[in-house]
């Protein structure tokens, strides 16, 4: 099992949770529609990864950084810095089909996350930034979701329960794009403008 840490205690967690179409300015980007209701998927644990790793035999994947949650008895108890790495021509073609988005989202290594920090306080405060070879590529933050932390979970509950150490993706701002080896990321999580979570990826 693939495994995060949470203030240095190692957690293993059992799946990782997404939720897509989450930003308004991200769904106008990749030309797709509004959703009427929320659109899930998961990514099991062999998709976790602390290392940032271009996917073998792909010539294209897209990086979308996310506020990642940590869930246990269904709260949010820590926070971190996420990537949903996405094979987009992939999914282009399977979604085009009306297959499923597994191949395109839930490869080895496709979940890339920072440590997590405890957190209990207003989760509207915090927010989002991904710099890539110290140009700022992304920026978000809760208030700008169309559908919040908590009325995810909720929703989430009506169909499938989280395990304790579990994660929660909650979609990603405007920005995404291709990214190549030797990349440098920068990923940021804030609290009320001040960073709390800070962690570089080199892409190999």
């Amino acid at each position: 099992m693939n495994k995060i840490l949470v203030d240095n205690k190692e957690i293993y967690p059992s799946k990782v949770f997404c939720i897509g179409r989450n930003y308004t300015e991200h769904i106008a980007e990749l030309n797709n529609e509004t959703p009427d209701e929320m659109v899930f998927f998961i990514k099991p644990n062999s998709s976790i990864s602390n290392s940032l790793v271009f996917p073998k035999g792909n010539n294209s994947c897209h990086y979308e950084a996310e506020i990642s949650f940590l869930i246990n008895n269904n709260k949010i108890t820590a926070v971190g810095f996420g990537l949903d790495l996405t094979l987009r021509e992939v999914q282009s073609s399977l979604k085009a089909k009306g297959l499923p988005w597994e191949r395109a989202k839930s490869f080895d290594n496709a979940s890339v996350f920072s440590r997590f920090k405890s957190f209990d306080g207003d989760i509207n405060g915090l927010s989002i930034q991904l710099f890539i070879n110290d140009e700022l590529k992304q920026e978000g933050n809760v208030l700008m979701m169309i559908n919040k932390p908590y009325e995810i979970i909720k929703e989430a509950n009506t169909f499938i329960s989280f395990e304790d150490g579990d994660i929660l993706m909650s979609g990603t701002p405007k920005g995404v794009g291709e990214f190549r080896i030797g990349d440098k990321f920068l990923g940021k999580i804030l609290y009320k403008n001040e960073i709390i979570i800070e962690k570089e990826f080199i892409v190999s």
